[in-house]
C-alpha cells in the first residue's frame, strides 16, 4: 500500500515538474521569442535543472509540441466552420473578420514572436492550414469565378492574418471593429455591381420596368407640344 502511494505521489511530482517547464517555456516565448530562449532559460524560470528538462524532453520539438498543446487549448482557434451558417457574404465576412481578429488580439505577445521565429517551422503547419480552411469558408459565400475568385480567395486570406490586423491596430490606430469593416470593405471593393445587387437581394432591372417612365415623358412631351400649338394635328 505504501510502495503504491509512494509510485503515485512521484508520478505526480513528474507531471507538476513536466507542466511547471511547459509553462516556463510558454512565458519565454512569448516574451523572448522561441529564437532566443534556451534550454538554460527554460531551466531557470521552471526551478529545475538542464538535465531535468532533458529527462522530459528528448529535443526542442518535443517541448515545442508540449508548448503548442497546452497554449492551443487555452486559446482555441475560432470555430471557423460556424461562419457558413451565415449565408450572407458580407455578414459571413464580418462575423469571421471579428472571431479572428479577437483571437489575434488573445494571443498578440505569442502570435508576434512565434511568426517572426518560426513562420515556416513544421510546427506551425496546422496553424496555417486553420487559416486557408477559414478563407475558403467565407470565400464560399460568393458566386464568382476564374480569376476573380482567385484574387477575392486572396484579398480573404490576407484579411485574416495577425499581420493584416496589427498593421490596422497597432501601426494605423484602428479599432477591431473599424478593422473588420475597413477589411471588409477592401475585400468586397471590385464586386461588380450586379454582383452587388444580387447579395443586397436585389433584382436586376427589365428593361419592361423602364418603359412607363419612356412613354409618361414621351405623352408628357407630346402634350407640351400640342399646347404650344407647335404639333400639327394630322
Amino acid at each position: 500500500m505504501t510502495r503504491t502511494y509512494e509510485l503515485k505521489r512521484r508520478a505526480e511530482q513528474q507531471e507538476d515538474t513536466r507542466q511547471r517547464i511547459v509553462e516556463a517555456a510558454i512565458e519565454l516565448h512569448q516574451t523572448l521569442g522561441p529564437r532566443a530562449t534556451t534550454v538554460s532559460d527554460v531551466a531557470r524560470r521552471a526551478g529545475v535543472g538542464r538535465v531535468t528538462v532533458y529527462r522530459h524532453f528528448a529535443d526542442e520539438l518535443a517541448l515545442g509540441q508540449a508548448c503548442s498543446g497546452l497554449f492551443n487549448l487555452r486559446n482555441p482557434l475560432p470555430d471557423s466552420d460556424g461562419w457558413k451558417a451565415i449565408r450572407n457574404p458580407l455578414e459571413r465576412m464580418r462575423a469571421g473578420l471579428r472571431d479572428a481578429y479577437a483571437y489575434h488580439r488573445a494571443t498578440e505577445a505569442m502570435s508576434s514572436h512565434i511568426l517572426a521565429d518560426g513562420r515556416d517551422h513544421e510546427l506551425m503547419a496546422p496553424y496555417h492550414a486553420y487559416w486557408q480552411h477559414a478563407t475558403d469558408v467565407l470565400l464560399s459565400a460568393w458566386r464568382v469565378r476564374g480569376r476573380r475568385r482567385k484574387e477575392l480567395r486572396a484579398a480573404i486570406g490576407l484579411s485574416l492574418t495577425f499581420d493584416t490586423w496589427r498593421t490596422l491596430v497597432r501601426d494605423y490606430g484602428l479599432t477591431d471593429e473599424q478593422a473588420v469593416e475597413l477589411a471588409t470593405r477592401l475585400v468586397a471593393c471590385g464586386e461588380s455591381p450586379v454582383q452587388a445587387m444580387s447579395r443586397a437581394g436585389a433584382q436586376r432591372p427589365k428593361a419592361s420596368e423602364f418603359k412607363p417612365t419612356f412613354r409618361q415623358e414621351r405623352e408628357k412631351a407630346f402634350r407640351r407640344e400640342f399646347s404650344e400649338g407647335s404639333v400639327t394635328r394630322l
